[in-house]
């Protein structure tokens, strides 16, 4: 776990580096100096309003019990089997079945699932997705990917300034900053870079998580089922909002982007094919080979339908209402 610590610490000090070098590609010693402290106050305001942040952004709403009595009973159940404080449960409105977790520490997270996750699952998959988000909220990975989404999307958002700049600002001639070649290399070259390391951050914790996740509900199989469905459907119900933000993409379970943009050209994800694969082996180690319940009886029933009703989702009234 140290040694984890310290590599997550290494990729955060890549990404503000990064940062940092654009800014001086803009303004010289002084752009440089002025990003250092834009990334020391990003990684402060992170550090106590990542939780908030995120939430806002896909317009989560909190639930209790009492407005979702099985979603929010389940993450409680689960939250104990982890030996976790009860985090904030919240819903963001989204056809693609996707989740995720923030906040800085076990005692300030929340756990987010899409509308889509809790009409598309069953109650065992929702389980293993759930689960999934509290181990990365157990090994205080939530803060980490807050951060490098953060300063990733900073680190786009220069780029983008600075090819803007390029457009319409005309030929500069700075002293301080990059000539006109080395501007273009920094436009290409440091997305790319930062991309990467979000890559490094994100796929060295997924692992982890789906393993622990997997011992918290006490059945691998049902999150590698839950992330076969969720990757299906990601795959043809674009997340508007993640399409618009590609940096908060590593937050998600699976990755939440269509593939059609240049920022899906790496993924922060390891394949899923891979994932499912790993859980298997785990669930043979386990002697979980199949689940206890009569699959029969739920097979593709999402847990907030009747036992009568269609297997398809309901659009037109919320699952937990």
């Amino acid at each position: 776990m140290p040694m984890n610590y310290v590599r997550t610490a290494m990729l955060l000090a890549a990404l503000t580096a990064i940062f940092v070098a654009l800014g001086a590609a803009i303004g010289g010693q002084t752009g440089m100096i002025i990003a250092f402290v834009l990334a020391l106050g990003m990684n402060v305001f992170s550090l106590w309003n990542s939780d908030k942040l995120v939430l806002r952004m896909y317009g989560a709403k909190e639930v209790n019990e009492r407005s979702a009595p099985e979603y929010y009973g389940l993450v409680r159940d689960l939250a104990k089997r982890a030996g976790l404080p009860m985090p904030r449960v919240y819903i963001m409105q989204s056809d693609q079945p996707n989740a995720f977790a923030t906040g800085r520490s076990p005692s300030h997270a929340a756990v987010c699932a899409s509308t889509g996750l809790l009409q598309a699952l069953n109650r065992d998959e929702i389980a293993g997705v759930m689960a999934h988000e509290l181990a990365h909220i157990k090994n205080r990975d939530t803060l980490t990917m807050t951060v490098a989404a953060s300063i990733g999307g900073a680190i786009s958002m220069l780029a983008q300034y600075m090819q803007f700049g390029m457009l319409f600002g005309g030929r500069r001639d700075d002293r301080g900053g990059l000539g006109f070649l080395g501007t273009i290399v920094a436009i290409i070259v440091a997305p790319l870079a930062a991309m990467l390391v979000q890559m490094a951050i994100s796929r060295s914790r997924e692992y982890s998580a789906d393993r622990f996740g997997a011992k918290i509900c006490g059945q691998p199989l049902w999150l590698a089922s839950g992330l076969a469905k969720i990757q299906n459907f990601a795959r043809s119900i674009p997340n508007e909002t993640a399409e618009k933000m590609p940096a908060t993409a590593s937050l998600f379970i699976i990755n939440p982007l269509s593939g059609r943009g240049f920022d899906n050209w790496f993924s922060t994800h390891p394949n899923t094919e891979n994932r499912i694969a790993a859980l298997k082996q785990l669930a043979r180690e386990m002697g979980r080979t199949s689940s206890p319940r009569e699959e029969a009886s739920r097979h593709d029933r999402g847990p907030w339908q009747s036992r009568g009703a269609s297997a398809e989702p309901r659009r037109s009234s919320d699952p937990w209402g």
